[in-house]
């Protein structure tokens, strides 16, 4: 049996870009925090460009100088920094240095001599919009927000479109002038979401977009009157991710599939209402995580994973649909053919209502005796998907199974799935997770006394409201920065992200009774299952005395728990040391009370 440092030492390459020589700049985890390396042909030895200790969070590549600019923040706050780094002679230039303001990565300018970012540097519940030259030390401000969520989308001729979130998927696009700060609004704040927004040759503006349909498209804004119009239909599945290259049309774009990604590449027509087909990109099944095209439009970089492969950068051409694996990290010589692919599956919840699901069975798994890890996502608006999980392939190693539910409220369904849990039907969504215990229960392989809850973030709330709803269902239990009280969660996380949280949760003002009432920490006495509780004390979203509250509650009454809280992370443990060391723990925790 491999140790979980084997595991977790597997590295994955990710958020490819292309730069203006042609070179691919990425991310890769391989000192154990992801930092940014560089390629100049398939599968050569990669030359890492950055040292730093903390995670580096983004990599772009400028479209007309061979530099990059990346982000990274301090102790996992979450508070990213802007650094550009000149790919001719390594220098490292900081472009920010305002620790306590979060910086969001906008995009370059057409020309590369100007970058774009919102930061919350006047007021942390509002981002503005700065511009800042290559060379500048210092940002001006040209947009300043009205308060919450404002983001860059894309830098291109006829100016900045940002993004103001109301919700996670509902958002409002305008259009900038950086030389002036004018803006004019492109939607008209019908409930919506928009992602992917890039300039067409013609000068419009295409996007990911379900304005008017249950599931995103590809769509077409016409930046005179707001025209909405639908350039390439995902019909029953979510259109997810765009590339479109400006100058000649080329584009590619993804479906989500029942979590797989269905990757289509074509040519803007010469009226840009519709897409000429190219060649399907010829790449395996998996999850397509991210991609994008480089300056020259020949080539787009994109990110890879599926159940047993980790994520790899493959370069397409979209011309002919050749695709070519650039990184292959490994596998630290775990056999490739020891990592279990899911099966997809459906079951039926407390209302008759179908929840799609993920069932992976180990290869060893005996009628009646196998232990099942129900491992629920985080989000809510999250999806769990076919990709590599190095800690899934371990526990399915040591022979348990792993069953992973899109309980409702997740993504990739569809707009009436993704609100079926909103505010006062919260606690529908946990009723999925007993009724997934349900149908574990009837499978031949699965012993009914050792059923694990497992989650992170929304999925650790999950974990604690599972735990103490059904309390009867559980043999332990597993919770990364859960949620245990949704009052203080709204009173302390950013404020920036409040009343954009409010709107899937519920509000202080108008709903705090239901907010008490769904909150776990009320009725931690109802815990009566083993807990093992992970937490970052920089953790920016939830506050780490909720879990500190929970575990007091679960100890004085007599019932196992463990805490692993790290003074040095926040929302996520990104350094490798520590997520070994967090691991380690729980795998000997499971090992005893599952």
């Amino acid at each position: 049996m491999y140790p979980v440092s084997r595991y977790l030492s597997i590295d994955a390459a990710e958020s490819p870009t292309l730069t203006v020589d042609g070179a691919l700049v990425f991310l890769v985890n391989t000192t154990g925090t992801p930092q940014v390396w560089t390629l100049d042909s398939p599968n050569a030895w990669p030359d890492r460009l950055t040292t730093h200790d903390e995670r580096v969070s983004f990599v772009s590549a400028s479209p007309t100088r061979p530099e990059v600019v990346f982000g990274m923040d301090e102790g996992g706050d979450e508070r990213d920094q802007l650094y550009r780094y000149d790919l001719t002679d390594g220098t490292e230039t900081r472009l920010t240095d305002v620790p306590e303001a979060i910086h969001l990565w906008g995009g370059w300018s057409p020309d590369g001599d100007r970058v774009a970012f919102a930061a919350n540097r006047d007021d942390p519940g509002r981002f503005d919009v700065y511009v800042q030259g290559r060379d500048d030390r210092d940002a001006t401000l040209v947009r300043e927000g009205e308060g919450g969520f404002l983001g860059v989308e894309t830098w291109g001729e006829p100016g900045i479109v940002l993004s103001k979130a109301n919700a996670s998927f509902d958002q409002n696009l305008s259009l900038l002038d950086p030389e002036t700060g004018d803006r004019r609004g492109l939607t008209d704040g019908a409930e919506a979401s928009y992602a992917d927004a890039q300039f067409g040759p013609g000068g419009d503006l295409y996007c990911v977009t379900n304005r008017g349909t249950d599931t995103a498209y590809v769509g077409r804004i016409d930046l005179d009157d707001g025209t909405h119009e639908v350039v390439c239909d995902g019909g029953e599945w979510n259109v997810e991710r765009l590339a479109l290259h400006s100058e000649t049309g080329r584009v590619v774009w993804s479906r989500n599939a029942d979590g797989y990604s269905e990757l289509s590449a074509g040519r803007l027509a010469s009226d840009g209402a519709a897409v000429e087909s190219l060649p399907d990109p010829d790449l395996p099944e998996g999850v397509v995580s991210e991609f994008a095209f480089g300056p020259d439009g020949g080539r787009c970089a994109l990110s890879l994973s599926r159940s047993d492969d980790p994520k790899s950068v493959y370069l397409l051409d979209p011309e002919t649909g050749a695709a070519e694996r650039w990184t292959d990290s490994g596998t630290l010589g775990i056999p490739r053919d020891t990592f279990r692919e899911p099966e997809t599956v459906r079951y039926e919840s407390f209302d008759g209502r179908t929840i799609p699901a993920y069932w992976t069975r180990p290869a060893d798994a005996r009628p009646g005796e196998t232990p099942v890890i129900v491992d629920i996502h985080g989000g809510p608006e999250h999806q769990r998907r076919p990709w590599f999980y190095p800690m899934k392939q371990y526990y399915l190693r040591r022979g348990y199974a792993v069953f992973e539910p899109n309980v409702r409220g997740s993504s990739g369904y569809g707009k009436a799935y993704a609100h079926l849990d909103d505010v006062e039907k919260r606690m529908d969504s946990v009723r999925d997770i007993a009724a997934a215990v349900e149908w574990l229960r009837e499978r031949e392989i699965v012993d009914p006394d050792r059923i694990v809850a497992y989650g992170r973030s929304y999925g650790g709330f999950m974990v604690l409201a599972a735990i103490t709803e059904y309390p009867d269902l559980w043999a332990a239990a597993v919770d990364f920065v859960g949620i245990a009280n949704f009052v203080t969660f709204l009173e302390n996380t950013g404020e920036w992200r409040r009343s954009h949280r409010e709107r899937e949760y519920g509000s202080l003002a108008d709903d705090r009774e239901l907010l008490e009432d769904i909150s776990p920490i009320h009725e931690a006495d109802r815990i009566s299952c083993p807990l093992f509780i992970q937490h970052g004390a920089n953790d920016p979203r939830v506050p780490v005395g909720e879990a500190r509250r929970i575990a007091e509650e679960v100890r004085r009454r007599g019932v196992p728990v463990e805490t692993c809280i790290f003074e040095d992370e926040g929302h996520h443990t990104t350094s490798r040391e520590n997520l070994i060391a967090q691991f380690e723990r729980i795998a000997s925790f499971l090992d005893e009370h599952a």
